[in-house]
């Protein structure tokens, strides 16, 4: 499928009528400019370059030991009955003052050393690349965007058009510092006053951090964001790299497991126009009619180790320049030959698809389907949901309220040419594609989602009870996992730490003595107290969360701290204290439930798998009426059982808040 591109044409330039001009260089001096999009090339030109705060950003701290281990004895009691209880806290008292006080002493003598970066981001990135589980349903979550609300601008190939656009602008925004600053405002205000946004401009960049702050402002890490674009995890044995190419220009567009690469920008950085981006996808549509013979990007769902191998075998036969190709794309647009019919279905195809339609290596794949529902999965070593997040909404923002493409446009008639990649294999290497496609099915076949939606009350009922909407939720996941198991399990949180240099996550367990007591009171001693004393309980449960909540926000979880004093140990090849070879500490690392939150108006959901073969994975959501978001396990019927027990607790919780007396079960 090669094309020769002759020069333009007058029936290729009445495309651009009545729209402004696609071919403005970029990185032109622009001085103190709007912040409108003026000239298709930008999602927006922010008045603060995009990088200016990261020279004066806070480190992430080191928490004290002391209260590491004050902090990991709390999360533990709720789990363990009392001679359990006491043989851990034995065995946590003498690490914090052996062995634990030397790494600790240790950790801060590297970080200080370190002062470019945080404790946490080494260790964190070298956990992610080691790991040998597959990618896809174990470390790639997904997101999936709400359609465009003009409803004829979902067709494929216009919303895919549109979406790339979008993307390409968001990308030439961050490479000339145009993309603004991620900044948490205390008072909203303060962002939308010109003056400020002026006077945090001109403040040297060693400083300009105490600037935001002095109202309440917060700039965020966005070193993450390098690798957002151009980027790829390339498999080797035992650990993974990951890849960014600097200077490439092209787009990868996968269609029925085949590959295809054009250039979407110029040597300047300008985009290719939307008539010849969507010339190009329709002709990939009509090209890609049937599966290959051997879908190779299976071989992206296989375990790290077995995938290393057989790259290498790609290599040998002569696929290097292939590879490269893909590698380097600026990202992988996935057009689907499926049109999910609902939320589970959409799921599936966002988080795992059918394994031949993505490159699950790749920084991120923006997927479309053939009824226009769009999604990002993307790969979790390099970054963390803030950079994709913030890129969700602003492509989806610029996509639906600048669209490069109409519906009834037409494809330009002459287009450059479009490579299609074509592979060299032999009998190893397909004998590797039907393996991986056989465990992949298997897997596929195994992993259900369950779509949840309360409609009782929302995040205003909880607010207006003077409570956390978080941890409201959050407790009723630790009733319903009581109510199913009759036990309390180990649970997870995320949290961003982005307002630090280099800050990655940290650990919110929801699991405490007070959603134990309330628990309790509500299941076990259900009538024993009065309406007044149990809405105190969930009271003091939302408190709680709140404390744990800041705790980790500010770099004061217990997780990440015991994880890098785990990690020297593993560096230096010293023996593992019996700390770390508790039982109990193993077991408060399987987490059974395992959320994470987001809410966007360019988002419907996300989702990801649960992270142990026994647990569940939580997306969900706390809107302004409702409750609701999908979970993910490999056990049907358990999942059944927890999302009828999170009703009954979530009933009970409203009952409660209402003064209303508590149904018999």
């Amino acid at each position: 499928m090669h094309r020769t591109r002759p020069q333009w044409r007058a029936a290729a330039l009445l495309s651009l009528v009545g729209r402004r001009a696609y071919w403005r260089t970029v990185g032109q001096p622009e001085g103190i400019v709007s912040e409108q999009d003026t000239d298709h090339q930008f999602v927006h030109r922010s008045t603060i370059p995009t990088m200016h705060f990261q020279a004066s950003l806070p480190r992430l701290p080191i928490p004290k030991l002391e209260d590491t281990i004050n902090r990991y004895l709390a999360a533990q009691k709720p789990l363990l009955n009392d001679e359990q209880y006491r043989h851990t806290e034995k065995l946590a008292r003498e690490f914090e003052n052996g062995m634990g006080m030397v790494l600790h002493r240790d950790l801060l003598e590297h970080d200080r050393n370190s002062k470019h970066t945080s404790y946490i981001s080494g260790p964190w990135y070298d956990m992610y690349l080691s790991a040998r589980d597959p990618v896809v349903f174990n470390y790639n979550p997904f997101i999936a965007l709400n359609p465009d609300p003009k409803p004829e601008y979902n067709c494929q190939v216009v919303r895919a058009t549109n979406l790339v656009v979008s993307s390409l602008k968001f990308l030439n925004s961050l490479k000339n510092d145009f993309l603004r600053p991620d900044i948490y405002y205390v008072n909203p205000k303060w962002g939308q006053k010109k003056m400020f946004r002026h006077f945090l401009r001109i403040l040297p960049p060693s400083v300009s951090w105490y600037g935001a702050y002095m109202v309440n402002a917060y700039p965020l890490d966005m070193s993450q964001y390098r690798s957002l674009f151009n980027s790829t995890r390339i498999p080797n044995l035992n650990k993974d790299t990951l890849f960014t190419s600097e200077f490439a220009r092209h787009l990868l567009v996968m269609r029925n497991g085949h590959f295809y690469v054009f250039e979407v920008l110029d040597p300047f950085g300008n985009i290719l126009h939307p008539s010849e981006i969507q010339a190009h996808l329709t002709q990939i549509i009509y090209d890609a009619d049937r599966l290959p013979a051997f879908e190779l990007s299976y071989l992206t769902t296989e375990d790290r180790n077995t995938w290393a191998t057989v790259r290498q075998l790609l290599v040998q036969k002569g696929n290097e320049e292939n590879l490269k190709k893909i590698d380097s794309a600026v990202f992988c647009l996935c057009l689907d030959d499926a049109s999910p019919q609902d939320e589970i279905e959409l799921s599936h195809c966002m988080l795992h698809g059918y394994g031949f339609n993505r490159w699950f290596d790749k920084s991120f794949s923006l997927i479309i389907t053939s009824n226009g529902a769009a999604g990002v999965n993307f790969e979790h070593s390099w970054g963390d949901g803030v950079a994709v997040l913030r890129f969700v909404n602003e492509v989806y923002r610029d996509s639906t309220e600048h669209p490069a493409a109409l519906p009834d446009s037409s494809p330009a008639l002459f287009v450059t040419s479009c490579d299609k990649l074509e592979f060299k294999l032999n009998n190893a290497i397909t004998s590797a594609i039907s393996a991986a496609r056989t465990k992949f099915e298997e897997k596929r076949k195994k992993i259900v989602f369950r779509t949840f939606r309360y409609n009782k009350f929302g995040k205003q009922f909880v607010v207006s009870q003077k409570m956390s909407p978080d941890a409201v939720f959050q407790l009723a996941c630790q009733m319903s996992a009581y109510r199913q198991y009759g036990k309390f399990v180990p649970s997870y949180e995320a949290c961003s730490t982005a307002a630090f240099k280099h800050g990655r996550t940290e650990t919110i367990r929801p699991t405490s003595l007070y959603t134990k007591k309330c628990a309790n009171a509500l299941i076990d001693e259900r009538g024993k107290y009065s309406m007044e004393e149990m809405r105190n309980m969930i009271d003091e449960c939302s408190k709680y969360h709140r404390r744990l909540q800041l705790e980790a926000t500010l770099g004061q979880g217990f997780d990440r701290h015991l994880f890098a004093l785990k990690y020297l140990i593993q560096v230096k090849g010293g023996s593992m204290p019996d700390f770390y070879n508790d039982p109990a500490y193993k077991n408060i690392n399987h987490i059974i439930i395992s959320t994470s939150t987001l809410s966007t108006p360019a988002v419907n959901y996300g989702g990801f798998g649960p992270v142990v073969p026994d647990g569940f994975g939580v997306g969900y959501n706390v809107f302004d009426t409702w409750i609701g978001g999908n979970m993910t396990s490999y056990l049907e019927e358990d999942l059944e059982e927890f999302l009828r027990c999170l009703e009954y607790s979530l009933n009970d919780i409203f009952d409660v808040l209402e003064g209303r007396a508590l149904t018999q079960y």
